[in-house]
């Protein structure tokens, strides 16, 4: 009886143990990504187009799934007006046009798709690259931190009003609808006069919209753009983007959880994309400092850097951070995975490392993984501060030299990839 007691408190420990450890990164009792996702967008046929999306839609519509929409040149949803989407809609952005769908502010998407049916947003190209059409954006009239709180976006998208491409206001709140189970792929062409677009841009977005269970995979700009506004995103998945995986600025106030990013080396712009680029400015003389600075509360997202050979792809350039942060930032990440980055996460050099600073910037039950580095500050090679900071026993983080096929559980699977963490080779942080 002694030992069966004994035995029975051994196996309550190191079940303790392991749960406790794989609440790091994505989590689920089973892999969520499965049955919604795709991996490889290239090999499913759409169709041909059905139905064509122009000019402004201003009458509340609703796109079936029997149909399949080509968004032709820049589709606005103006006048205070629902656009709602089935389940298993296929809607394709023109190449020649540079397709886009924009949700002014005042209107709003219901595109809620289903686990088995999403909806899907892709290339009308027979060979599908990154950045064949534009990208999607909603407009809110959330709090940002520009002067006079409102602003503009500036594609060069060409709206019948200026309203329609306007965002920003004072209404945290707001409502832009609803976008879950929902696939975004080969988004984010390149303009000569206005650069990239993204896969997603979020401006003056506000918490009552809902973001869950969204993917974009092979854009050739931002995946996730996100600009000022008060939102949560949940299960996000960005796969092999082009530049950011998510971007925050503008006084963003945004609550992320349970999400992904998969970065390529051999994909990557050669400027040196991130996982996560977080801002308050781009301009200082043009932000309003008596407003909210952005703040990313992240937590429990798994960053990976899925390389053939990671020790000659970062002594030869192609590899970066995982993480970019600029200054007058709040940054707050927990039981988080960065894995196979050149270092982790880099601080601007203006940021001055102080107590004041460093309980901006919070990283607690951490797992670093196959990282040259953890944190540094851009431009110094000496990151003993950081690292006696960071790697006290209270912020509970740990390091770890382990392979993908050691680290995670079906990193390699084209079809059905599992991105949880397995836990192996942990070094205990210091005290």
């Amino acid at each position: 009886m002694k030992n069966y007691t004994l035995l029975l408190c051994l196996f309550v420990l190191t079940c303790n143990t392991v749960f406790g450890q794989q609440e790091k990164g994505i989590i689920g009792y089973n892999n969520w990504l499965n049955s919604w996702t795709e991996f490889q967008p290239n090999k499913v046929d759409y169709g041909e187009p059905t139905q064509i999306l122009s000019g402004n839609i201003s009458e509340d519509t609703k796109l079936l799934k029997k149909n399949t929409y080509l968004l032709l040149g820049n589709v606005f949803v103006t006048d205070s007006t629902t656009l709602t989407i089935e389940p298993g809609t296929v809607i394709i952005g023109d190449f020649k046009t540079n397709g886009t769908l924009t949700i002014s502010n005042g209107s709003k998407i219901i595109a809620e798709g289903l686990e088995t049916d999403p909806i899907i947003f892709t290339s009308n190209r027979g060979v599908k690259k990154q950045g064949d059409w534009g990208g999607i954006f909603i407009l809110g009239d959330a709090p940002t931190n520009k002067f006079g709180n409102e602003a503009a976006l500036d594609y060069g998208l060409r709206p019948s009003s200026y309203k329609n491409i306007s965002y920003g206001g004072d209404c945290p709140e707001s409502n832009s609808g609803i976008l879950k189970y929902v696939r975004i792929e080969y988004a984010g062409k390149r303009t000569k006069e206005y650069g990239y677009f993204n896969g997603l841009t979020l401006a003056g977005v506000g918490h009552k919209t809902v973001i869950e269970n969204v993917m974009v995979s092979y854009c050739q700009g931002n995946s996730f753009n996100v600009i000022g506004g008060d939102l949560k995103m949940d299960k996000m998945v960005s796969y092999r983007s082009n530049r950011n995986d998510y971007e925050f600025n503008h006084g963003a106030q945004c609550k992320i959880t349970n999400s992904l990013a998969i970065r390529s080396p051999y994909i990557s712009s050669s400027d040196g994309s991130k996982c996560m680029y977080i801002a308050s400015y781009e301009n200082k003389d043009e932000t309003d400092l008596t407003q909210k600075g952005t703040f990313v509360d992240a937590e429990n997202m798994t960053l990976v850097n899925v390389s053939e050979d990671l020790k000659y792809d970062m002594s030869i350039g192609l590899v970066k951070e995982a993480i970019y942060i600029a200054p007058e930032t709040y940054v707050t990440l927990n039981k988080t995975v960065i894995s196979g980055f050149n270092p982790a996460v880099i601080l601007d050099d203006k940021i001055y490392i102080n107590s004041k600073n460093l309980e901006r910037l919070n990283f607690r039950e951490m797992y670093f993984n196959n990282c040259n580095g953890n944190i540094f500050t851009k431009g110094q090679s000496n990151n003993d501060d950081l690292e006696n900071w960071y790697g006290n026993s209270i912020f509970r983080n740990v390091y770890s030299k382990g392979d993908d096929d050691e680290t995670f559980i079906d990193l390699k699977n084209p079809k059905k990839p599992d991105f949880r963490l397995r836990i192996n080779k942990i070094i205990a942080s210091n005290d």
